[in-house]
C-alpha cells in the first residue's frame, strides 16, 4: 500500500506535468505556424505591401489617363495631343516628318 502511495505521488504529477507541457507545446506551435500564426501574418504583410504597390502604380497611371483626356476635353483642344493620337490611330505621316513615339 505504501508503494502505491508512494508511486502515484510520482507518477501523477508527472504525468500532469508532462501533459500540461504538450498542451503548451501545441498551441506555441499553432500560434508560430497555423493558419493564423506568425507565418501565416509575415505572408499576408508581404502580399499587402505588394498589392499596395501596385495600387499606387494604377493611381499614377490613372492620373497620366485623366490628365489626357482633360487635356481632350477642353475648350481647346492641345493640338500636339490631338496630331498624335490621328498619327497613331491612322497610321500614316508625312513624307518630310520624324516622329519618335515613346509609349
Amino acid at each position: 500500500m505504501v508503494v502505491r502511495r508512494r508511486i502515484r505521488m510520482v507518477v501523477l504529477p508527472l504525468g500532469l506535468w508532462t501533459v500540461s507541457a504538450l498542451v503548451c507545446g501545441y498551441f506555441v506551435y499553432q500560434a508560430e505556424s497555423g493558419n493564423r500564426g506568425l507565418e501565416a501574418k509575415r505572408a499576408l504583410k508581404i502580399q499587402a505591401y505588394g498589392l499596395s504597390q501596385d495600387l499606387a502604380a494604377a493611381k499614377a497611371e490613372r492620373a497620366t489617363w485623366e490628365h489626357r483626356v482633360a487635356l481632350l476635353r477642353s475648350e481647346q483642344i492641345d493640338r500636339d495631343l490631338l496630331e498624335e493620337r490621328a498619327r497613331l490611330v491612322l497610321g500614316r505621316v508625312h513624307a518630310n516628318d520624324v516622329v519618335i513615339i515613346d509609349p
